[in-house]
């Protein structure tokens, strides 16, 4: 535990990218045993257009090290609020401090957007770096568990699977393909637990679509369903390949659709030399995402529990 005066904090910068970076893969490396944070994954949360550093992030430094990084940002208009929250074990007073920082500047967010309550939520490694009781004594609870599964590939041996009948694949390398990628996540996700409707400007600037290869995401269409299906994966992560989203519609889910994506990108990434694909999935998941993974050689590489705490906001 940490003794001595707390340290100091203040408001995060997009030049402290490099130092959250290092930050972030000391408690990968603790919480799932290697580095898997990469620079510009924090350099696009520190620049996303939806987030003001001065109002919604912090930084603790015990001397010249930092030691614990939290940010807020509300894409729901209304009372869901999210904190993004990293301390070391030995700073736990640091990792507290942060925490009550950013709980009332999730207020103040509600606040803004008009609700009378913050519902936060809070994505933590199954044995985080924080020490959970200080979650429960401040009223967090978990309400959902995701895996990180991964898929190991034979660089150049994964083959292309055969389509099922009348299946058509196509990758979204024009604007108008684009467009329907983003309608496809919003319909396939619309009931998935804690999805927030994104405008296409938005979901672009959520998926940092500036670094996105668009010929890593396709669309799936039948004769009878037309547009059927969309995975949108990318290859800008150092240690795997990455699946963002993989959702079927509901007319067209049970006829192999998603399997044959997900074959698809192993064998496509696979070719480009990449010896792991992984992607997130919600456990309690309706669609049976988890068995389909399963099913294609997906195994669990850590899990994720999302926290929740209901906070009043004054006023109301």
């Amino acid at each position: 535990m940490q003794t001595g005066p707390i340290p100091t904090v203040r408001a995060a910068r997009t030049d402290d990218a490099p130092q959250i970076c290092e930050l972030l893969n000391t408690i990968d490396t603790i919480e799932i045993g290697a580095p898997e944070t990469d620079l510009h994954t924090v350099e696009a949360d520190l620049t996303h257009s939806e987030v003001d550093l001065a109002q919604d992030s912090w930084l603790a430094f015990d001397g010249d090290r930092l030691v614990a990084y939290a940010l807020v940002w509300s894409d729901s208009g209304g009372e869901r609020v999210d904190i993004d929250h990293y301390v070391l074990p030995d700073h736990q007073a640091a990792g507290e401090r942060l925490l009550e920082l950013a709980g009332e500047r999730c207020r103040g967010m509600a606040r803004d957007n008009g609700a009378t309550r913050a519902v936060v939520h809070l994505h933590l490694n199954q044995r985080p770096t924080i020490d959970t009781g200080i979650l429960v004594r401040r009223g967090w609870h978990t309400v959902r568990r995701y895996q990180v599964m991964v898929r190991d590939l034979t660089p150049h041996q994964e083959p292309l699977p055969e389509p099922p009948a009348g299946v058509t694949l196509r990758a979204c390398t024009d604007e108008a393909d684009r467009r329907r990628a983003h309608a496809l996540v919003e319909e396939t996700f619309a009931e998935h637990f804690d999805h927030q409707p994104r405008t296409y400007a938005q979901w672009l600037d959520d998926i940092d679509a500036a670094r996105l290869d668009w010929s890593l995401v396709w669309i799936a269409s039948t004769p009878d369903t037309g547009d059927a299906a969309v995975l949108l994966s990318r290859n800008d992560r150092a240690g795997m390949g990455w699946v963002r989203n993989l959702g079927v519609v509901k007319a067209a889910r049970g006829r192999g659709i998603g399997g044959h994506l997900l074959r698809h990108a192993f064998g496509v990434y696979a070719a480009l030399g990449r010896d792991r694909l992984g992607l997130g999935v919600d456990t309690l998941n309706e669609t049976g995402a988890l068995r389909l993974y399963e099913a294609h050689g997906m195994r669990m590489h850590y899990a994720v529990d999302t926290w929740e705490v209901t906070l009043p906001v004054s006023g109301h």
